[in-house]
């Protein structure tokens, strides 16, 4: 983006156009509390070759996940990512049109997005996806505003708490101002049992949402949940991993009425954390209460197969203040790039690549475990993800682990107290025995360390590469 110099001139017409004689005077109608009231102590001017020097000084902060082994999980993923997928996607005529209106939007655009919504379908065994939202946080929070939409009377939200933590703040702030009881339910084994769900619901319920796999790692008992929560006469929604759908039942097979996942891990690099894509699919019945937009095939006047904007009730189209949500981007590029990977695995190399997370995060339990002073948190089935619970420091360990070449997971006390000892560890099909071998060696290292008194080595500078880690 180019700069553009502000000069006082400048401010001053600005200003006079507006009708106000100062900054202080535009921004009079904010509550004081609101405004920042402390010095934001800038640094002073530099020119563009000093500038540049020290920004590029601070992005050496910036340690992406290929500079280590990546364990780390939590709704971002280390997955592979086929040439193929930026090979379309970096096509000018898709890269260029990111959240086309319906008068601007070409026929490949929407095409896409209507293969985009059918590959979804296919994948959840639901009937019907729109055309994809944000990122996952914010697709649990549509999907229980769609649920109000469907239940307008009931007004009490059950919700797990081996949800994604970050998906229930980003619930809790959409649903700060509305009517809503949000009531968490624990898992203290990690995972939602039903039985508690079951004294939970009542006839004032409107949902209740699960991850499943969960945040831990674990797989959830959806069936059993499904029918809990359907006696009490709510909506199951279900936050879920897509490449677990390669061996996993699919959400419409068990019993969800709307299914929403992060679209990360298909296609798209984590990126430091976006941008990413949201996935919603639901049930037909509940259509017309989706959020976003929707794709629909059709025949223009010479019978010629084309596709519309067949659904947008977004409220900067006609709906208004009717809109069922305020979406303004269907976050078209990553949705792109999903529908190129999951067009490129197919159902066999979805399976594969699920197969090969699902073994290797096993192995890698089995061989975490046996370092001394290391032990699985939970006795439950998990999926790429599991719980570890450690003797040591966990921020300390993962400090050392990352000196030594390895982001070795999450730290779960950053949300969990409870689990403070605990740390979340991902295996995508993209690790290797070598490198599984290789933390599980340092961390043996680290333990053999400390138990003779012998500081831990550290390697300086920064960096490091990935030459043989095992």
């Amino acid at each position: 983006m180019s700069y553009v110099l502000n000069t006082p001139e400048d401010r001053r017409a600005m200003l006079a156009a507006v009708g106000v004689s100062s900054i202080e005077e535009l921004f009079e109608k904010i509550l004081a509390s609101l405004r920042l009231n402390r010095p934001l102590h800038a640094p002073e001017a530099m020119s563009e070759m000093e500038l540049t020097a020290e920004l590029q000084r601070l992005s050496e902060y910036n340690r992406p996940a290929g500079d280590a082994v990546c364990f780390l999980g939590g709704g971002a993923y280390d997955h592979f990512i086929p040439a193929v997928v930026d090979a379309v996607a970096g096509r000018s005529e898709y890269y260029t049109a990111y959240t086309p209106y319906q008068a601007e939007a070409s026929q490949g655009s929407l095409q896409a997005f209507f293969e985009f919504q059918t590959l979804i379908c296919q994948l959840t065994g639901l009937d019907v996806a729109n055309a994809s939202l944000y990122e996952g946080g914010s697709a649990v929070a549509e999907a229980v505003l769609m649920a109000l939409n469907v239940h307008p009377k009931r007004h009490k939200v059950l919700i797990a708490e081996s949800l994604h933590p970050e998906y229930r703040q980003t619930l809790a702030t959409y649903l700060a101002n509305l009517d809503l009881q949000l009531q968490t339910l624990p898992t203290p084994d990690g995972f939602l049992d039903p039985d508690a769900v079951k004294r939970a619901a009542d006839d004032r319920t409107l949902c209740v949402v699960a991850q499943h796999p969960n945040f831990f790692g674990c797989l959830e008992e959806p069936e059993a949940l499904a029918k809990v929560v359907h006696e009490a006469g709510a909506l199951f929604i279900v936050s879920f991993d897509p490449i677990s759908l390669g061996l996993l039942k699919r959400p419409g097979q068990y019993g969800a009425d709307i299914a929403i996942a992060e679209g990360q891990c298909l296609g798209n690099p984590m990126s430091y954390g976006g941008p990413y894509l949201g996935l919603l699919a639901c049930r037909e019945e509940f259509v017309r209460k989706m959020p976003g937009r929707l794709v629909g095939q059709t025949v223009d006047r010479r019978g010629k197969r084309c596709w519309v904007l067949t659904l947008q009730t977004r409220e900067q189209h006609i709906r208004r203040e009717k809109a069922t949500s305020n979406i303004c981007t269907n976050q078209g590029l990553m949705a792109l790039k999903a529908t190129v990977y999951l067009a490129a695995l197919g159902p066999q190399g979805l399976r594969e690549t699920a197969e090969l997370c699902v073994r290797k995060a096993h192995y890698a339990a089995e061989r975490l475990t046996q370092v001394p002073g290391v032990r699985l948190r939970f006795d439950r089935p998990f999926f790429k993800e599991f719980t570890l619970q450690v003797e040591d420091s966990v921020p300390s360990l993962l400090a050392d682990s990352l000196e030594r070449g390895y982001h070795a997971g999450l730290h779960l006390g950053r949300w969990y107290p409870s689990l403070d000892s605990c740390l979340s560890i991902a295996v995508t099909e993209k690790r290797t025995r070598a490198e599984i071998d290789g933390l599980a060696s340092a961390l043996e290292d680290r333990h053999k360390g400390e138990a003779n008194g012998i500081p831990t080595p550290s390697i300086r500078g920064g960096r490091v590469r990935q030459d043989n880690r095992g």
